[in-house]
């Protein structure tokens, strides 16, 4: 079936397009009041195991704004639950690992799982989703990095630092490196069976690469996050967005990938000039910006589009947007870009 709008996936593939596509890291959920309501009834998990609430999630920023691409609501420690390693989400905490992993007999009992059957309510959310979006526009789908998910693993928790995390790849780097495979082989099969469920694209996200150095971003994250992209880019387009991972956008884009996020401390000259200015960007709006006033926004996306250009282009923010945005400034957000003329 072709996507009725498709500027999205022209993007991807580094067509000419009229406007660039715009969505929103994050556009499912917390900032939206009909998103508050579903939350009222149901704790985290339920909303991401219940492939109706998933589904409905999904599709309530687009019924309210249009989007030029929807991603499905989910989360990434849903990897880590299907390994058998234990996930809660506390409200006002956020998430929390009772066993938290900090050793080789830790790392064996940690298994690879079959994603079909320990994650077919993610499938299933796909598929109630495509039916819900009659292929008007794209579907993402999406994984967290396997240092990301390892981070969440042996900290136990969120963290501003993930100390426990760093010290547990410095100090066991064969235990790291055991686990960070497991987490690999796993979301190769986790990415691979939601394309076959009929996600358009997918994106990978990295969200604490940015707490390594250089050289161990390259060891711990990036060579793990390249066996990703080599095991999935004949079959769909990868995206992948490091924060905080400026410095690694030159390897990003030799790797196959179809697209680089870059978040709001890279300006889109900085982004443009480390990726050899060949490849699709996505980004980088600072998401705190979206509580200026609606008229301000404005401005700033037409300037922000201006500077990547309008071609090779995803309009998106730097991070996953705020739960306290005003619905009707995220709505200037995305007005901004559908209103652009170069």
């Amino acid at each position: 079936m072709s996507i009725k709008n498709d500027l999205f996936l022209r993007a991807l593939q580094g067509e000419t397009v009229e406007r660039p596509p715009v969505w929103m890291m994050r556009q499912a959920g917390r900032y939206l009041p009909e998103f508050m309501k579903i939350r009222e009834k149901y704790d985290f998990f339920t909303r991401c195991q219940t492939p109706e609430l998933a589904s409905e999630i999904t599709v309530q920023p687009i019924r309210r704004f249009g989007m030029d691409a929807a991603i499905l609501f989910s989360d990434i420690l849903v990897i880590p639950q299907a390994m058998q390693i234990e996930v809660q989400m506390k409200p006002d905490f956020g998430p929390y690992l009772p066993k938290p992993i900090r050793s080789q007999k830790d790392v064996d009992k940690v298994l690879v799982p079959d994603v079909n059957e320990e994650l077919d309510y993610v499938m299933q959310a796909i598929a109630a989703t495509k039916e819900k979006l009659q292929d008007e526009i794209p579907l993402i789908g999406f994984a967290g990095s396997p240092w990301t998910i390892l981070c969440y693993c042996v900290q136990g928790q969120g963290s501003k630092t993930f100390d426990k995390a760093k010290e547990f790849c410095f100090t066991q780097p064969i235990a790291a490196h055991n686990l960070l495979q497991k987490i690999t082989d796993t979301t190769i099969s986790y990415l691979r069976a939601k394309v076959k469920a009929g996600v358009n694209a997918v994106q990978v996200f990295d969200s604490w690469g940015g707490m390594l150095s250089p050289n161990d971003y390259k060891e711990f994250s990036w060579n793990y996050i390249q066996q990703i992209i080599d095991a999935l880019k004949e079959e769909t387009q990868v995206i992948v967005f490091g924060k905080g991972c400026w410095f690694a956008l030159g390897d990003m884009a030799k790797s196959g990938a179809a697209a680089l996020g870059v978040d709001w401390t890279c300006s889109a000259r900085n982004a443009r000039y480390l990726t050899g200015g060949k490849i699709t960007l996505q980004g980088n709006f600072d998401p705190a910006r979206l509580l200026s006033p609606p008229e301000v926004i404005k401005k700033m996306v037409t300037q922000m589009i201006n500077e990547f250009g309008k071609d090779q282009y995803i309009v998106n923010l730097g991070h996953g947007i705020l739960p306290n945005v005003p619905v009707e400034n995220a709505k200037a957000f995305i007005d901004a870009v559908k209103e652009y003329k170069p």
